[in-house]
């Protein structure tokens, strides 16, 4: 869902831009021009009246042509033109109804689809701007002339390249950021549970052989008990004997005493007598 969110952003975002490049690309062109906006050819106008109704009507913006070849050009068609309008030098935009041949000087009469009568001037070659190409966008006129005012632009143009720069510069911080952090340790999970089941059989390895590391421990005890049995017995011997030799030597001693004692016996009975 958040990577969705961040595609969604970038792309309007750079909707956004585009569309803003190109008003701006026409605002400046329209200031070079005459007041005719001009994009790869083709010029954006807004209808200014409902002299064309219904074809299209005030407040929609049709999408006008440069003429290359004037000999294309046949009655019938839409065209946009200078003309004068009540001494003021204004673009029009009506269709031709009669094209004429002044002296070998082609000429366009025209008239309005919503006006009873024709145009009262008829329009030279030089007088021409572009031909309608039936593309038109109804009220988007009315946008595009407050694009062009100063507060328009800077509303709809500049802070809206501001946001996307600023956009722009956040995402190029965030990603040197992100790579200087270090890369995450990856998790191979297929190499931890191979892992777990070598120590798993290890474990189960050595369970298994503790009764034999038992026995052989109790078979080393029980000879250390024989052989402590054996030195104990081995000094007990030798205690014994030691004892009975004293024993011996204290029966030898009393003999010995009580032989000294009855000659001391005889020896006092003789000095009596």
């Amino acid at each position: 869902m958040k990577k969705a969110l961040s595609i969604f952003a970038n792309v309007l975002a750079w909707i956004v831009l585009i569309f803003a490049l190109l008003i701006t690309i026409m605002v400046f062109s329209s200031s070079k021009n005459n007041g005719v906006a001009h994009l790869f050819g083709f010029m954006p106008m807004t209808v200014e009246s409902d002299s064309m109704k219904p074809t299209f009507k005030q407040g929609d913006l049709i999408i006008c042509k440069e003429i290359d070849d004037f000999n294309s050009i046949k009655e019938n068609d839409v065209i946009t033109f200078w003309t004068s309008i009540q001494g003021q030098r204004v673009k029009n935009t009506h269709r031709i109804v009669e094209i004429l041949d002044e002296d070998g000087v082609v000429k366009y009469r025209t008239k309005g689809d919503n006006n009873p009568v024709n145009d009262e001037d008829v329009i030279s070659q030089g007088a021409v701007i572009g031909r309608w190409t039936e593309v038109k966008l109804p009220f988007v006129g009315k946008v595009m002339d407050f694009l062009r005012t100063k507060t328009g632009f800077f509303i709809c143009i500049v802070i809206p390249m501001a946001i996307f720069f600023l956009f722009e510069l956040y995402k190029f911080i965030a990603t040197i950021i992100e790579a200087k952090r270090p890369e995450p340790v990856e998790v191979d999970e297929e190499e931890i549970k191979r892992r777990a089941i070598e120590e798993y059989l290890a474990a189960q390895k050595q369970a298994g052989a503790a009764p034999e590391k038992v026995e052989a421990a109790a078979e080393k005890a029980e000879a250390k008990v024989e052989a402590a049995a054996e030195s104990a017995a081995s000094e007990a011997k030798k205690l014994e004997g030691a004892a009975e030799a004293l024993v011996q030597t204290a029966e030898e001693s009393i003999s010995d005493v009580k032989e000294a004692a009855a000659d001391a016996a005889d020896t006092a009975a003789t000095v009596t007598e």
